[in-house]
């Protein structure tokens, strides 16, 4: 892999933070790094290997010389800022919602389509958090015998809101402990000691913003426009990492212990369904860790067609950074494949 010239868009943010992290972890090949943000955020320092560097105000002339650009500033300047980072030579993986359901823009992650990357015109999109812990856990099973409805609930972490609403909880968690007055201003509740609806608007359907990202973006990532998905999504006081209890109608029967075999050697995935331990899957194990914990694998006893299963994601990494970084290292992979 030829080292690349990097820009991260939302650089001091929560997942840009991670992205830098990641890239830290996998060793990628970084030739130069560009750190933008708001004007409010230039100059600020971020340390990446061991180096202080200071960060830009995002402008539409930063993107001069950059290869890869990642984008997690939010779909408003997604929206903004892309086709100068297109228009500069620059392949975009975006974070945001902006680009996901777009015909011409790959949703991705790699585990599942990494097909689609080749047919990328300058923007690859990474999936909503919550529909990529999804597919990662059921692709293999979708792939095996098939899948003929998914119904899941969802328990998702302060981190999918972003820095600010880990810090709310925190805050909280305080307040309670001191017997004082429990503030809120980025949730609309209260989040510590309670959970809620997902907070965003509820549409026609019945269903909010979040249940219908999953149903559309689970549809376009399995090329399946017409699966069923029953989705309810539900805030949880966890800091980081989101949770998912999933029952799935299949097109023929499989075991629990057929899907245990099958989804431990599935990649992205680690098997946490010790019975006996009581131990599954938990946040604040799957948390920092780049594979979705995938457990509690069990009949639908109301189905004789049906699985039952329970995983945990970090968020933060294969619902937003790991996974971004993920196809930059794919796009490394087509690259040298096309050089061949």
């Amino acid at each position: 892999m030829r080292p690349q010239n990097i820009a991260v868009v939302g650089a001091t943010g929560a997942v840009g933070v991670e992205i830098l992290r990641v890239l830290e972890r996998r060793n990628f090949p970084v030739a130069s790094l560009r750190l933008l943000a708001s004007k409010r955020s230039a100059g600020k320092t971020l340390e990446f290997k061991g180096k202080p560097h200071t960060v830009e105000e995002l402008t539409a002339a930063a993107f001069k010389g950059v290869d890869i650009a990642f984008f997690s500033a939010g779909a408003t300047r997604s929206r903004e800022f892309i086709p100068a980072a297109k228009a500069a030579g620059a392949v975009v993986i975006d974070n945001s919602s902006a680009f996901r359901m777009d015909p011409n823009t790959p949703l991705v992650v790699p585990e599942v389509n990494p097909g689609d990357l080749r047919k990328h015109k300058g923007v690859i999109a990474n999936p909503n958090c919550t529909a990529a812990i999804l597919a990662v856990a059921v692709w293999p099973i979708h792939q095996t015998v098939g899948i003929r409805r998914i119904i899941v609930s969802t328990y998702q972490s302060a981190s999918g809101a972003g820095a600010a609403a880990m810090q709310e909880l925190e805050e909280q968690t305080r307040e309670y402990a001191g017997s004082q007055e429990i503030t809120h201003s980025v949730f609309p509740h209260q989040i510590a000691f309670n959970v809620f609806s997902h907070n965003t608007k509820v549409a026609d359907n019945g269903y909010n913003e979040e249940e219908n990202k999953v149903v559309e973006e689970t549809r376009k990532m399995f090329h399946a426009p017409d699966l069923p998905i029953v989705p309810t999504c539900i805030r949880v006081p966890v800091l980081r990492a989101h949770a998912e209890s999933i029952v799935l109608e299949l097109e023929a029967p499989m075991s629990p212990e057929e899907a245990r075999a099958l989804l431990a050697r599935s990649p992205g995935i680690k098997i946490v369904d010790d019975p006996a331990a009581n131990h599954f899957p938990m946040p604040l194990e799957a948390s920092g860790d780049l594979d979705v914990h995938v457990g509690r694998i069990r009949r639908d006893v109301s189905n004789p067609n049906g699985l039952a299963l329970f995983v945990a994601g970090d968020q933060l990494l294969k619902g937003a950074a790991w996974n971004a970084v993920q196809i930059a290292e794919e796009l490394a992979k087509l690259e040298v494949l096309a050089a061949e």
